[in-house]
């Protein structure tokens, strides 16, 4: 069955689901749908549990054990959390084109991987580059017209249909939320 995953890079939770694809992948096919989760927060209600002190601390540690779990580096950029606009607009102009995860990839190493600051276009650029994708052509598509209201409409589209935060799956109607339901997915996936 169809997995989509919708993501924004400004979530922790989402690139650690990420780096579980391949656990996915061999449940379903995986759509990776970029979307932005402001947006999201800002039509459901929701905040970044890092705006309360204790849940925010609390998930912070929860991440890394995640993290330790899974086996992948786990560094925040300094200036955490980031205003991640451009690169997932940059995503959405990529999505569906074969370019695409070498493009998550990149942004989510950088970001989440080396703890770098993606919303600086030079660190961006600099990601872009060193996964030998064409930055230039990449960075100039985040300011179109037809890319910025394809991502607004797959974040409307993510609300719609019940979405509060990221990640957020579906299998068909059924959804699941947060890095911690992946053994929920799969099992909507492949039903026994």
């Amino acid at each position: 069955m169809r997995i989509e995953f919708f993501f924004d890079f400004g979530s922790p939770a989402s690139y650690l689901a990420w780096t579980q694809l391949a656990k996915l992948e061999a449940a379903g096919e995986v759509a990776l749908r970029p979307f932005l989760l402001g947006g999201v927060f800002k039509a459901t209600g929701n905040n970044s549990p890092v705006t309360v002190p204790a849940k925010g601390k609390w998930m912070t540690e929860d991440l890394h054990r995640w993290a330790d779990a899974y086996g992948v580096p786990l560094k925040f950029p300094r200036s955490f959390p980031l205003n991640t606009i451009a690169p997932m607009r940059g995503a959405a102009a990529l999505e569906g084109d074969a370019r695409f995860p070498t493009y998550v990839q990149a942004v989510y190493e950088a970001m989440f991987g080396r703890g770098e600051d993606i919303s600086d276009p030079e660190t961006l650029r600099a990601a872009l580059k060193g996964a030998g994708l064409d930055a230039k052509a990449i960075l100039g598509s985040m300011t179109e017209e037809p890319v910025k209201a394809k991502l607004k409409a797959t974040t409307e589209e993510a609300i719609a249909r019940g979405a509060f935060g990221a990640p957020t799956f579906f299998v068909a109607d059924q959804m699941h939320f947060g890095n911690d339901r992946i053994d929920w997915v799969i099992r909507a996936a492949k039903p026994a």
